[in-house]
């Protein structure tokens, strides 16, 4: 077994989601100082890790989505492919501190940046204050080998909120509910055709005129695609299973909402998943997820929804876009979380990234990506350094199904060792 793969199991078994990652923190600093290098942390919990005077800063991020049993990682190999059993991996970004603690090991004279809570927002690069000495920056955070990521989208949270009067309901109660869909990364999967639970259950209720719903709960994570999606319904209709949407008759007489069709027709008409595409990049130029949502039996209603687009003139349309669409059914709009794209750039750096890839792969491209990578963030705070970002095979982040390629990861690393032997 490599070094990076025991590593990386090293660093499965310490819980790390997305605001519960101090014991990865803690082990991270301990880890760095036992091998003589100097070590900040800042209020966001932001790492900041450097030796003599180095040239390159390695970058990434210690959190993880945490799906299905997760913390509760129990890792297997089948075939070079890493999964974890019912549970999100966290290869994204797990490999990538597994290289970085490797490279510590041999006392490289170099800097590594690890950031908290990406996951959910980039919230550690956002708060980022460090003093950084390196000239170039290398984000491992990227998810496919023998590409070089020189540009992403940029991204904002809107979430639609409001409080609902509810009404005595008729007929029988239902239970309509989609679980246990594969989920997927609401950036790099919103291409895949991959189903959305909250949209198939309200395409099944607009299809059979529901419209007294009591409770609706779907979603898993804002940057996920829902796996999982049920709501509470009455009808005077006998309503039945159908395909992925599973009815089960209730024993109940709950409240519903008084406009339930109201809210039913603002979930049903909201277009979920690519809105365009950007053809000289060949990937998606916006998007939109609709992530979470929360109709509790009180009446308070929440709809959290993850945009992205690969320039900020398009992601302030589609951000203005669909706060008018929930404001037209009474809601009110926030937004959250917003972070800048990255602006494809060609440099020296660059094309020496590139260069090793091809040398370690036979080949290489310069990619941008329409997911949010911290180069963005960090890159208004440090105009002068020069950004690139590669990473190994990792297929379906961000769920249960998450696996990376063991010798995507190997060769990766090699990639990553011969772009430090070229700087130093």
């Amino acid at each position: 077994m490599s070094k990076i793969i025991k590593y990386f199991e090293t660093i499965a078994e310490i819980p790390h989601c997305s605001k519960e990652a101090d014991k990865l923190l803690e082990f991270l600093v301990d880890f760095a100082k036992s091998r003589g290098y100097e070590v900040e942390v800042d209020d966001a919990k932001n790492i900041h890790i450097f030796k003599g005077a180095p040239k390159l800063c390695l970058q990434a991020h210690y959190d993880m989505v945490c799906m299905g049993k997760a913390p509760e990682i129990e890792t297997y190999v089948e075939e070079g492919v890493m999964r974890a059993k019912d549970a999100s991996l966290g290869a994204d970004n797990g490999m990538a501190i597994a290289m970085m603690m490797a490279l510590m090991d041999e006392g490289r004279e170099l800097e590594f940046l690890l950031t908290s809570d990406e996951e959910i927002g980039l919230i550690g690069a956002n708060a980022l204050a460090f003093d950084l000495y390196a000239a170039y920056m290398l984000n491992l955070d990227s998810e496919d080998e023998a590409e070089v990521y020189i540009g992403c989208a940029g991204g904002a949270d809107i979430t639609a909120y409001g409080s609902f009067d509810l009404c005595e309901g008729e007929g029988a109660c239902y239970e309509v509910s989609v679980k246990g869909l594969s989920g997927g990364h609401s950036g790099v999967d919103i291409d895949k055709g991959i189903p959305n639970a909250i949209s198939l259950l309200v395409e099944y209720l607009d299809a059979n005129d529901i419209d007294q719903l009591a409770a609706l709960y779907g979603g898993e994570r804002r940057n996920s695609i829902p796996a999982n999606a049920v709501a509470i319904v009455r009808s005077a209709e006998l309503l039945e299973s159908d395909g992925d949407v599973e009815v089960r008759l209730l024993q109940e007489t709950p409240l519903v909402y008084c406009k339930s069709a109201d809210l039913i027709a603002a979930l049903h008409s909201f277009d979920t998943g690519v809105r365009s595409h950007n053809e000289a990049l060949g990937i998606p130029h916006t998007s939109i997820n609709l992530a979470i949502v929360t109709a509790d039996e009180k009446g308070e209603v929440k709809i959290e929804t993850s945009a992205r687009a690969m320039d900020m003139e398009a992601l302030d349309a589609l951000v203005a876009e669909t706060k008018a669409h929930f404001e037209q059914y009474g809601l009110r709009c926030k937004v959250e979380d917003k972070y800048p794209a990255w602006k494809p750039d060609v440099t020296d750096f660059t094309k020496l990234v590139d260069t090793q890839m091809r040398n370690v792969f036979g080949t290489s491209k310069l990619m941008a990506i329409h997911a949010g990578l911290e180069c963005g963030v960090i890159s208004q705070k440090y105009p002068k350094m020069k950004f690139a970002s590669i990473g190994p095979t990792i297929r379906y982040p961000h769920s249960t199904r998450e696996e990376v390629d063991l010798a995507s990861a190997q060769k990766t690393y090699e990639v990553l060792k011969r772009v430090i032997d070229n700087i130093a």
